[in-house]
């Protein structure tokens, strides 16, 4: 399919920029949803890469996904005339937010007293004297 070189280019920087693109299978759309191309287009360029392996496909939905390969993104770069340190938002790194704190006190020994709540698990065992009795059968048709 012949696709000018503007609507080509404006299809692989966005395809850059995010590492990913998607399109629904609508062959008749006039626009894609992100960029002012026709949505034919859009998805024929990519079946183009992804035959070429720069681009692998999943299809779920009637939407087509579109993530950039290693060798892809190469490509690009050198259609492109983008430096080595340019690279898609799919591949940075994010900067890991720091530990959220803890709401309830953190860890159990650091609490202070929790007043009668624990008391149950202080308490030693029984007297000295306590001989517990075991009368079984009671009930089941032993009567005494």
């Amino acid at each position: 399919m012949l696709v000018s070189k503007q609507n080509r280019k404006v299809i692989y920087e966005a395809l850059f920029k995010d590492g990913a693109l998607v399109a629904p299978k609508d062959f008749n759309l006039p626009k894609h949803a992100d960029l002012d191309v026709p949505n034919l287009e859009v998805i024929k360029i990519m079946q183009s890469l992804t035959s070429k392996g720069f681009v692998k496909t999943q299809f779920s939905w009637q939407w087509y996904y579109y993530t950039l390969t290693d060798e892809g993104i190469d490509y690009l770069r050198e259609y492109l005339h983008l430096p080595q340190e340019i690279v898609p938002a799919t591949m940075k790194k994010s900067a890991r937010p720091a530990a959220p704190r803890r709401a309830f006190g953190g860890d159990r020994e650091n609490r202070g007293p929790r007043g009668d709540r624990d008391n149950y698990r202080r308490k030693e065992g029984a007297n000295g004297d306590f001989k517990p009795e075991f009368r079984g059968g009671l009930g089941r048709g032993n009567r005494e």
